[in-house]
């Protein structure tokens, strides 16, 4: 066991480069979410009304369409109708980065003295479009990811201002059985996963392992095409007397859907949208935030990053894992432990319906 353990924190440290890399983007696709929350916490802005927060019918009808979702776009793969997926995928991608643009666009206008609602929504058009393109001509991973942080940013905050803190813990709980089977059992969450890497969209971050890297180069089949068992081995020279280490075979970029950054930050968003505005104030050019919030959300994502650090220990062996159960996990503990800090248990968990 003892033996086993160095070999997952060797492989670990050699890759710690790729790992660090991917939680700075875990952190900054939801720090931005935060950033712009003030901007979007209205009645009118919620995908479902203020009535919506708490109705648990509109979670399950999330779900439902996250499954439609991804039987459609296999289905779609399968019949080789790639420019099909890619015209959805780009037009959802279109829409939640001009929602995440917008704020950015706003301030900036706002500060040289020409924002108007027009001028605001152009620029925010226009730089949207824009981001559009060059994913579309030059899908680089640097180029993925910018779009993917934003994407994702846009994403946490119209779900997490849409649903109380425990209609989002329901739904986090229902997603984390649903990955755990989608990429344990039936295994079709890895063919959509390569079915996007192969179309070089950004619903996914990736962070390469070496320098030189080309997502453009990768290949689609990374996510089925499991490396070799651990007794298979390839030997590489460790120094200059020749000396060799046994290495396993690893991918050469890590990967990480957006859906595992999405789920622990709209509880972030959630947190801040709906629990009490308790303690002093802390400015935001959007609006402010008050202490209690921002206690339990930091809480939250210092939860999701302990449930990244064991994702990685898994991920560092080169097989596929379902994010969500970790990585959701952990923000509800985080959630749960800093709010009753925080706020108090009987603040943490709202009143809630089925319709």
């Amino acid at each position: 066991m003892s033996d086993q353990s160095e070999s997952v924190i060797e492989m670990m440290m050699e890759q710690w480069e790729s790992m660090v890399g991917m939680a700075g983007m875990f952190i900054m696709t939801i720090g931005i979410g935060i950033f712009i929350q003030p901007l979007y916490d209205i009645p009118e802005a919620r995908a479902f009304g203020e009535e919506g927060t708490t109705k648990s019918g509109f979670i399950l009808f999330e779900l439902l369409m996250i499954g439609i979702f991804t039987v459609g776009i296999i289905w779609l793969a399968r019949k080789g109708l790639d420019y099909l997926i890619k015209g959805i995928v780009m037009l959802a991608l279109g829409l939640s980065l001009f929602y995440a643009i917008q704020p950015f666009t706003l301030l900036i206008l706002y500060i040289i003295g020409f924002a108007t609602a027009t001028s605001v929504g152009l620029s925010a058009l226009a730089i949207t479009i824009g981001g559009m393109v060059t994913l579309y001509r030059y899908p680089e991973w640097w180029v993925v990811n910018s779009v993917g942080v934003m994407v994702g940013s846009g994403v946490i905050v119209m779900i997490g201002i849409s649903f109380v803190p425990t209609l989002v813990i329901i739904f986090m709980v229902l997603a984390a059985i649903y990955d755990y089977w989608a990429v344990h059992k039936s295994k079709h969450m890895l063919e959509l996963a390569d079915t996007m890497i192969g179309l070089k969209l950004p619903v996914l971050l990736v962070a390469p392992k070496e320098k030189g890297y080309s997502f453009l180069e990768q290949e689609g089949d990374v996510m089925q095409d499991s490396p070799p068992p651990p007794d298979v081995m390839e030997a590489e020279l460790v120094d200059r007397q020749d000396r060799m280490k046994p290495k396993k075979k690893s991918r050469d970029a890590l990967f990480m859907g957006l859906g595992d950054v999405i789920f622990p930050g709209m509880l972030v968003i959630s947190a801040i949208s709906f629990l009490p505005e308790w303690g002093p104030e802390i400015w935001n050019p959007y609006g402010d935030f008050y202490m209690a919030q921002i206690v339990v959300a930091i809480g939250t994502l210092i939860g999701g990053l302990v449930g990244y650090v064991l994702l990685m220990t898994f991920v560092a062996q080169g097989n596929p894992q379902p994010g969500l159960p970790l990585l959701n996990g952990g923000a509800i503990l985080g959630y749960i432990i800093s709010g009753i800090y925080a706020v108090g248990p009987a603040e943490l968990f709202q009143a809630i319906t089925f319709l």
